[in-house]
């Protein structure tokens, strides 16, 4: 992946869909170094991180991370799931965060280079080639490694420049030293000490889907 030190670059997380593309090539990514990693490549204007949140919740999974990424030079953007009852009769929460992310993008498309868009989703073709069209370079970021890829081809076909996660990882894996016990399923920061107890995200791909 190839970019001018003066390109003004712009991340696009799907927060979801790159968590379940990690765990599905076996490690945890250090947002930390992956913020920096893109800080070496350019001058970066921002950091979205999309994610859905399950609302009145006495403990959330997620809120921990959201708190860490706001803190440490991410825009975060968060949406309240919807819950519902399917055919079957089980209840089922489900976040998309489709529309914020494609706003935020068209939104700066005039004031960046490059768009960083770490997802597989192929719903976000429509999006790469109207960026494009606006003059800015595309790079997805996601997998073909696994089976199935995670990354849709159309997508893939649709970007500038596909990289796959796994060349990204040996620079933006955290330590293993670092993670907790598996059991926990924790993901620790050097945050402050209120911010320590971060639990990963639910791997389900852009829509985040709890069953009962």
């Amino acid at each position: 992946m190839k970019m001018s030190s003066t390109s003004k670059i712009a991340l696009f997380i799907d927060g979801a869909n790159l968590y379940a593309t990690a765990k599905t090539l076996g490690f945890d990514i250090d947002y930390r170094r992956l913020l920096s990693e893109f800080h070496s490549r350019g001058s970066v204007l921002r950091a979205f991180y999309y994610t859905a949140i399950i609302e009145d919740q006495e403990y959330s999974s997620i809120r921990p991370l959201i708190d860490w990424l706001d803190y440490n030079g991410y825009t975060v953007v968060t949406k309240a799931t919807k819950e519902f009852i399917d055919a079957s009769g089980r209840r089922k929460v489900k976040g998309n965060m489709d529309i914020e992310l494609a706003v935020d993008a068209m939104e700066l498309a005039g004031h960046i280079d490059q768009v960083v868009l770490f997802s597989g989703d192929g719903d976000f073709r429509s999006l790469v080639e109207a960026v494009q069209r606006r003059g800015v370079r595309v790079t997805v970021v996601s997998t073909i490694t696994s089976q199935p890829p995670m990354i849709a081809d159309e997508l893939r076909r649709q970007s500038d420049l596909f990289t796959d996660l796994v060349e990204l990882r040996s620079r933006i894996e955290r330590p293993a030293s670092e993670r907790a016990a598996p059991r926990e399923r924790e993901v620790r920061q050097s945050a402050p000490q209120s911010l320590q107890r971060v639990t990963a995200v639910p791997p389900k791909g852009n829509d985040s889907v709890v069953e009962e």
